[in-house]
């Protein structure tokens, strides 16, 4: 059968495929249309088996939510251009729309549903698209908030964010601020919600390495345990006679560490680790801990953060859905949330071009 430019160009609006590619499938399939597309597709799925080892790092965070809830999905690319690709785009958020349907387990079970308002199912949907951009597409993760969410994307789909919310309000201040802790969340990266979140053996974690922190670097220890340490360095003889100097004539300088040599400041280090148990016993060195430690709360427990729209309320996280929830006369909890940024954790290929050009010659 002859194949024709008019059936080439039919068999490509539908498939998006190339003209070669197209008429190549219609002149294997002796003019069947059907046949030609099945054709492309067995092809494709050779073409990405071949690719599927190359990293797919880039690519977006899809979303999509509804008065049920909300959904984050992560599909991956190769490149950046790809990543911004409206076809690209439009599937991660309709594949996050289809877990909101569908309730997935795990991703294989989402790749085996049906895609939301379509016939094939996710992973033919990704295959499809596949045959157009001809790069390694991957979809990696997703997740999904049941109730009032409030969800944001960030940097056209770098990093998207869901926040839970408990709340006897859904009118647009409330909108408003769920948006508003969302973008704290993609902007702040906690990494719980409250610090009530964090375990008895994950504090317990923090505190050792706050300890063993503190101690390798004297210069941060509380006064009276520092000057214990000196004396014990000078008369023991572990410093050398220049820093023993500099200590005499500098030892009410707040910036005394400067003078002393760098082999000084390791010894009372290693002072100070060696007598780990007196020191962590000591009251004034537990407050020193307790404040670094409270600290730490602070910045990784999303309520416990500093709100950064401080134009719109100076204090934390918390207080400032207290605020909201007040001027509202509502009740308003934050219960949950899930931060999603493209490529996080794999570990992508470093090109260098140069060294390749060296190599070659």
């Amino acid at each position: 059968m002859a194949i024709t430019a008019k059936d080439v160009q039919a068999l490509r609006e539908k498939t998006n495929v190339g003209m070669m590619d197209c008429k190549k499938a219609l002149t294997e399939a002796d003019g069947d249309m059907d046949k030609a597309i099945e054709i492309l597709r067995e092809k494709g799925l050779a073409s990405a088996a071949k690719k599927a080892s190359r990293v797919a790092a880039e690519g977006v965070i899809g979303v999509y939510s509804d008065e049920t809830g909300a959904a984050l999905v992560e599909l991956n690319c190769e490149t950046d251009f790809v990543g911004k690709n409206p076809d690209f785009v439009a599937l991660a958020n309709k594949i996050a729309k289809t877990v909101m349907l569908v309730k997935p387990a795990d991703v294989d079970a989402l790749n085996a549903a049906t895609i939301a308002d379509g016939t094939m199912t996710v992973a033919e949907s990704i295959q499809d698209l596949f045959l157009k951009i001809r790069e390694n597409l991957k979809l990696r993760r997703f997740a999904f908030l049941e109730g009032k969410v409030a969800s944001y994307i960030h940097g056209g789909g770098s990093v998207g964010v869901l926040v839970g919310f408990e709340s006897d309000n859904t009118g647009d201040d409330f909108s408003a601020m769920g948006k508003n802790v969302a973008m704290q969340v993609a902007a702040m990266s906690p990494e719980y919600l409250d610090k009530a979140d964090i375990s008895d053996a994950e504090l317990a974690k923090m505190r050792a390495i706050t300890v063993e922190s503190a101690l390798n670097n004297p210069e941060s220890l509380p006064k009276p345990i520092l000057k214990s340490i000196i004396e014990k360095a000078v008369s023991e003889k572990l410093w050398s006679d220049d820093d023993v100097k500099a200590y005499e004539e500098q030892k009410n300088n707040k910036y005394l560490f400067n003078f002393l040599s760098k082999e000084a400041a390791a010894t009372l280090a290693q002072i100070a680790v060696a007598g780990k148990e007196e020191y962590s016993a000591n009251p004034i060195f537990g407050k020193v801990v307790d404040g670094r430690i409270n600290k730490q709360i602070n910045e990784i427990c999303l309520l416990e953060q500093a709100f950064v729209r401080s134009d719109l309320f100076e204090g934390n996280v918390g207080g400032y859905i207290n605020d909201v929830a007040k001027k509202l006369g509502a009740s308003i909890k934050a219960t949950a949330f899930i931060r999603f940024a493209k490529g996080e954790g794999i570990e992508k290929k470093n090109d260098d071009f140069a060294a390749e050009v060296a190599s070659m010659i």
